[in-house]
């Protein structure tokens, strides 16, 4: 099983924590998106979309990083992070989806613009994903009210994929600062699969 992916992307760590927390054997190649390799001809006949992470696993092929975690606890029985029982399921499905098509595209436009991007970055772009991180955050700190992890009494793959985008703002000096959500993301940085993923600092 090969891991295309770089530690500085939030959607390769959340995978590399599920498969450290799991103990699942991996090959691990690095795409240095800072050095365009994701845009060399090679990477591009492995993932078309330009982007990490990449699951190979024999003949099967996956890019979403969401969907990596949902075929990680499938093939290899991790009930725990992704349950059968469907209320448990609908809700760490709506999370990983919460995540993706709500939080992320904010956190993308604060770090990269703000981080990678310096002087030349879309100060429309960082403004704009700070207001939208103020509701987001809002909907967050209600959510986990009373809660120890988003769904249920265990950390399940939507705690993995949230916490990386947490992280991620990190870079921007951005972490939200409510109890609710720093007391859950907490928990979650403890996990070994979690610390294992973390870039180099």
């Amino acid at each position: 099983m090969i891991l295309y992916s770089f530690p500085i992307s939030q959607h390769s760590r959340r995978v590399v924590s599920l498969l450290e927390q799991a103990g699942i054997e991996y090959e691990v190649r690095v795409v240095d998106l800072a050095k365009g390799e994701h845009m060399s001809p090679a990477y591009l006949s492995v993932n078309p979309n330009h982007q990490v992470p990449t699951l190979v696993d024999g003949d099967i092929v996956i890019h979403e990083s969401n969907a990596i975690l949902r075929y990680l606890c499938l093939k290899f029985g991790l009930e725990d992070w992704y349950p059968g029982d469907l209320i448990l399921r609908a809700g760490v499905e709506q999370w990983l989806d919460w995540t993706q098509c709500q939080q992320s595209p904010a956190v993308v436009g604060i770090v990269f613009n703000r981080v990678f991007m310096g002087e030349a970055g879309d100060q429309t772009a960082i403004a704009k994903g700070l207001e939208q991180m103020k509701s987001l955050n809002r909907i967050l700190e209600e959510a986990l009210e009373g809660k120890q992890y988003l769904v249920g009494s265990k950390p399940t793959i939507a705690d993995l994929a949230l916490a990386s985008n947490i992280f991620h703002l990190g870079f921007a000096n951005e972490l939200p600062v409510s109890p609710n959500i720093q007391s859950w993301y907490d928990r979650i940085s403890q996990l070994h699969g979690f610390q294992k993923s973390l870039p180099p600092r």
